[in-house]
């Protein structure tokens, strides 16, 4: 499916900005129809399950107790 470079800055939860200096540089491809860029939801598809991912492994991380302070006793 192809979106606007707005909708897919809203899809992706990135700044529209960010967005725009990726099609300029070219590391996302883009598609002209009648005057309007369009971007094929497609190629997002890793970066949105990588997200995911790294997601749910820093919410596991924050749900992870802090444990109690071990005694260390100095011998000196």
């Amino acid at each position: 499916m192809y979106y606007t470079v707005q909708q897919t800055a809203e899809n992706l939860e990135i700044e529209l900005g960010y967005l725009m200096h990726l099609i300029q540089t070219k590391q996302v491809k883009t598609v002209e129809v009648d005057g309007e860029v369009l971007l094929n939801s497609a190629q997002f598809d890793f970066f949105l399950k990588q997200r995911e991912r790294l997601l749910e492994e820093y919410q596991k991380y924050l749900d992870e107790p802090i444990p109690e302070d071990i005694d260390i006793k100095d011998e000196d």
